[in-house]
């Protein structure tokens, strides 16, 4: 399997290079430990503190200072090849979780377009339940479960949760992970916070559950046929991605600052063991001159 390497890029010239390194860091214990448990993904995840330029064979997750309305994380260059937009965000740290979940489904589904069939499912109240019925889901790793409150932690760096294939099983099973950290319970359940799109078999227009605000029940929409000259992934996004934005709620300031103190005392350590090895190199040196 040919490996896929995904390129952190920092636009704004905002985030510190640590900051970014780390990022990055996180992001390849991800895709190299987490995804592939579940997923067969061959990738890694490495930062480029050059924003000028994208070497070849790589595709860029690159973060941006904002993206106007219609426009969402995910694009397709004129060539049909995969790249991502995250939104910086200086007074938390979403835009990792945000760079996390656009790595992961632009790995899982590159060009946008992937459809995995399953039962189909219905609103009832404050439910998302299983109705008579098929429908073809677009596979959106990370939608289901998007949440921030969803996220979770590599070296004080928070990441998307994400789905498992077995998100489209027909019927519940014991021991089974539907999600990574195990929040989603059962097949095609949605989290507040979460949504789901699928192609109507009858209309081949794109429906989509979506529960942005947790305080009132998930909705149905109906986005529409989607053009043909635009990815479905594409499709959904534009009409969703400033949706859920609207509604994500952010950490406490302790919480922000508990994550700011873990990640300072990881680089602490690390300039320790820096001088540690320097040191070494420093007598090494001086034994070899001797």
């Amino acid at each position: 399997m040919l490996q896929i390497k995904v390129v952190l890029i920092d636009t704004t010239g905002q985030i510190e290079a640590d900051t970014m390194a780390a990022a990055a860091e996180a992001l390849n214990v991800q895709v190299t430990r987490d995804l592939p448990q579940f997923w067969s993904i061959n990738a890694t995840v490495s930062y480029r503190p050059d924003a000028t330029s994208v070497p070849q064979g790589m595709w860029p997750v690159l973060i941006v200072d904002d993206l106007p309305p219609g426009e969402g994380g995910f694009h397709m260059t004129q060539h049909n090849q995969p790249y991502a937009k995250v939104v910086n965000t200086p007074d938390s740290d979403e835009w990792t979780i945000d760079a996390s979940h656009e790595t992961i489904e632009m790995l899982v589904d590159p060009y946008g377009n992937r459809l995995q069939a399953s039962a189909a499912i219905g609103i009832s109240g404050r439910k998302i339940e299983d109705v008579r019925g098929k429908f073809e889901y677009l596979v959106e790793a990370c939608d289901p479960c998007e949440a921030n409150k969803h996220a979770y932690s590599i070296d004080g760096i928070m990441v998307s949760d994400f789905i498992t294939p077995d998100f489209y099983d027909l019927s519940p099973t014991p021991n089974t992970r539907y999600s990574f950290t195990g929040a989603i319970k059962s097949p095609r359940e949605i989290l507040p916070g979460g949504y789901i799109s699928w192609v109507d078999p009858q209309s081949n227009r794109m429906m989509q559950i979506l529960w942005v605000d947790p305080s009132k029940p998930p909705q149905l929409h109906d986005l529409g046929e989607p053009p043909k000259n635009m990815s479905l992934r594409n499709f959904v996004e534009s009409n969703t991605y400033h949706k859920v934005r609207k509604y994500r709620t952010q950490p406490t300031k302790s919480v922000l600052g508990a994550r700011k103190k873990y990640r300072a005392d990881l680089m602490e350590v690390a300039r320790i063991r820096a001088r540690h090895y320097l040191g070494q190199l420093g007598v090494a040196r001086r034994a070899s001159r001797d």
